[in-house]
């Protein structure tokens, strides 16, 4: 079979591409994303597809008990590095097929990582997972991008240097995914090349995949400041909501 895109890119050049995301900045979204929770001190969170653990270990700091999933060995090897304290239980897993039972208090999908799969079965199973994983009234927060935002301003082109390596990013979008296509070059080496696809779900579409979910969507922001969501103007979506049965 065909190595899919996610199997291939978060790896070790990930870590290079993506290093100017830094942990200040997921302790602020982190304290946001524990006043929209509402979660008792000493609750248990999911953060699923956690990457290389930053708002994990953020969470960790609010006084939550964290467990963080991804399917990248590179990325949880990292987390567990920044990890000094062991204060969170690193596991691998897919996040259609989650290797563990639950409850949790609440599960956390951010930084855009939904819509990596091809059909909305694919995708809508990753809710089913987070529904299936929460104790009834626990609480669920989807951090994706904004898709109308996306089409306006989307930068088809950069350029910059890191070191010796000149990392070059295009852009586009086709049949309803965005795709970024990533050359690392380095002098002396073959050039390194990586894909990133990711379907441009809209508010409704999110409405659609939730039914039957057991999800209920209870409050939307356009941003980690609680701004108000607007299809033409914010840069994210972030959804937060309860699973039915308390």
């Amino acid at each position: 079979m065909t190595e899919a895109w996610y199997e291939k890119s978060f790896g070790q050049d990930y870590l290079l591409v993506y290093k100017h995301r830094d942990m200040q900045g997921a302790q602020a979204e982190a304290k946001q994303m524990a006043g929209w929770l509402d979660l008792a001190p000493g609750a248990e969170v999911f953060d699923l597809c956690c990457g290389m653990g930053r708002h994990s270990l953020a969470l960790a700091e609010e006084g939550y008990r964290m467990t963080g999933m991804d399917l990248s060995d590179v990325l949880l090897a990292e987390a567990r590095r920044l990890d000094d304290h062991k204060q969170v239980e690193w596991v691998k897993g897919d996040m259609r097929r989650v290797p563990l039972t639950g409850p949790y208090d609440a599960v956390v999908n951010l930084f855009t990582s939904f819509g990596y799969f091809e059909t909305d079965e694919e995708n809508g199973a990753v809710l089913a997972e987070i529904g299936r994983l929460l104790r009834p009234g626990g609480r669920f927060l989807l951090d994706f991008m904004n898709a109308r935002y996306v089409e306006h301003h989307l930068v088809p082109s950069s350029e910059r240097q890191d070191g010796a390596v000149t990392i070059r990013e295009s852009r586009s979008i086709e049949n309803g995914f965005v795709f970024k296509r990533i050359v690392l070059v380095e002098s002396g080496k073959p050039d390194r090349h990586y894909l990133e696809r990711v379907r441009l779900y809209e508010l409704d579409d999110f409405k659609r995949l939730l039914a039957g979910t057991g999800l209920v969507l209870d409050q939307v922001y356009g941003d980690y400041e609680s701004g108000a969501y607007s299809e033409e103007e914010s840069k994210r979506l972030i959804l937060v909501g309860t699973r039915e049965g308390a």
